[in-house]
């Protein structure tokens, strides 16, 4: 079988009726069987989630089928599941792990697998390598794929009440009531999470967007501003405190201010700290962002004295191992993951989007003067993300040449420093710094880039640009 299944960043995604069939989604289920069975866990089972992709349900029932052939105890939830809901059904069940069928924010075609292990944060190499190996056994071993289920071992579950509950414990309730929220699901899974919540504690909540939907209104289930398009008109036209979306497994979150503006992923992860730093007045604590993610986060650390911040690769997976052993307040990823003390260390677009309304409420602000407020420790911050078209080889070599020989000075700037945790990240006098990353899928360059004020932003846009065209 000609069939190439790999665990990328965040599990195996292809599209689906090409390479994500029912007979390879069998043999991932196996190899996943195999690996479970090998660390002992078996007997505590697994629950498996999916999205509100088409045909994920019938997916999830297969997979339920290997698993319990194998006399592994399946768990499946009885309707498309955000991700971090179908995470928090491992601690709340003491499960041996998570099944996820998910391709997030992809287009409608494609569909995914993740295994989220006992730890309750994305599976670090070592796991994700030993799923590999047991893949590769099983497309040269198909026979060894047992696919008749045992009925006895498979039941169907409803893990919103437990995650409803856990949630309860996180947030202050009370606050939230009179609350007035627009919420975009994006026609996907986070539906009936945040605005269900929300609605359960007594804040006034409009849905758009509401119903599933497999093809996503024609869109991706991406909250990026052009898709909240929508959701920033209604805010403005109801007079709602803040918009809030999920994306398409609800693990990611998108935030709208009172006055239409979406408020970016960096943002509101300094938000969540300086809000949990006022609410829980920690002696000391511990904050985790990944190398892409705003130094923002370090400066608020540094104005309040006592968090140390954690930088990892790109990846929640980084993150959430990262906070899982520094009982971290807050960690969070610019692409839009975050999570928190107390919570599993997996990111959770539903969390972060209860989290925002509870800190307007409470603070008795809306997001810009909050974030007002942050600046006024820490001085501006401009964020952006650009990609640069190249082809595969140029890709090659100047990623080389900026690991090999760094620029002395961007923009006028002096190179001070380099990372080379992942990409290239180099470190600039006044506290600016460029990221590059190539992209692991697509003929192209990442270029992270932050500074104090737009002007500088835009001359290091301009000077990476003509490092990257220059070749």
């Amino acid at each position: 079988m000609n069939v190439s299944i790999k665990f990328g960043t965040d599990g195996w995604r292809a599209v689906m009726a090409r390479e994500f069939t029912f007979d390879n989604v069998a043999i991932v289920a196996q190899a996943i069987a195999n690996y479970v069975k090998a660390q002992g866990h078996a007997e505590r089972g697994i629950v498996i989630g999916y999205d509100a992709r088409l045909l994920s349900d019938l997916f999830a029932d297969l997979i339920a089928d290997v698993l319990t052939a194998n006399g592994i105890p399946a768990l499946v939830t009885d309707r498309d599941t955000p991700t971090p809901v179908t995470v928090y059904t491992i601690r709340a069940r003491g499960l041996a792990g998570a099944v996820m069928l998910t391709a997030s924010h992809n287009p409608p075609q494609y569909n995914g697998i993740k295994f989220i292990p006992e730890t309750c944060h994305p599976a670090l190499p070592e796991t994700t390598d030993a799923i590999e190996e047991q893949i590769a056994y099983c497309l040269q071993h198909p026979e060894s794929v047992k696919r008749e289920g045992n009925p006895s071992l498979k039941q169907k579950i409803d893990p919103r009440p437990d995650y409803f509950a856990h949630l309860h414990g996180l947030l202050d309730t009370r606050a939230l009531a009179g609350l007035k929220v627009v919420f975009d699901p994006l026609y996907a899974t986070g539906r009936g999470y945040v605005d269900g919540f929300l609605r359960e504690v007594g804040a006034q909540v409009e849905t758009i967007k509401g119903e599933r939907n497999p093809a996503f209104g024609g869109s991706l289930p991406d909250p990026n501003p052009q898709n909240l398009r929508l959701l920033s008109e209604r805010v403005r036209e109801t007079g709602a405190h803040l918009g809030l979306a999920t994306d398409g497994d609800a693990d990611r979150f998108g935030v709208v201010d009172s006055d239409g503006e979406m408020v970016t992923a960096n943002q509101v992860i300094v938000l969540t700290l300086w809000y949990l730093l006022r609410k829980m007045k920690p002696e000391s604590g511990h904050a985790v962002r990944t190398v892409a993610t705003t130094h923002q986060v370090d400066a608020l650390a540094r104005s309040y004295g006592n968090i140390t911040v954690h930088e990892t690769p790109v990846g929640f997976k980084w993150v959430g191992s990262t906070m899982a052993r520094t009982g971290a307040l807050v960690g969070g990823e610019e692409s839009g993951g975050l999570s928190v003390i107390g919570h599993v260390p997996e990111k959770d677009g539903i969390l972060a989007d209860l989290l925002m309304a509870e800190m307007v409420a409470k603070e008795g602000v809306t997001l810009k003067p909050a974030l007002a407020q942050v600046a006024q420790r820490t001085g501006e911050y401009r964020t952006r993300r650009i990609d640069l078209h190249v082809s595969e080889s140029v890709k090659g070599e100047l990623m080389r040449r900026f690991r090999e020989q760094p620029p002395n000075n961007l923009n006028g700037l002096h190179v001070v420093g380099t990372n080379l945790i992942d990409g290239v990240k180099l470190l600039l006098e006044g506290d600016a710094w460029v990221l590059v990353r190539p992209s692991g899928t697509e003929p192209l360059i990442r270029c992270y880039i932050e500074a104090h004020d737009e002007e500088t932003l835009g001359g290091l846009k301009e000077a990476m640009q003509e490092l990257v065209e220059e070749g």
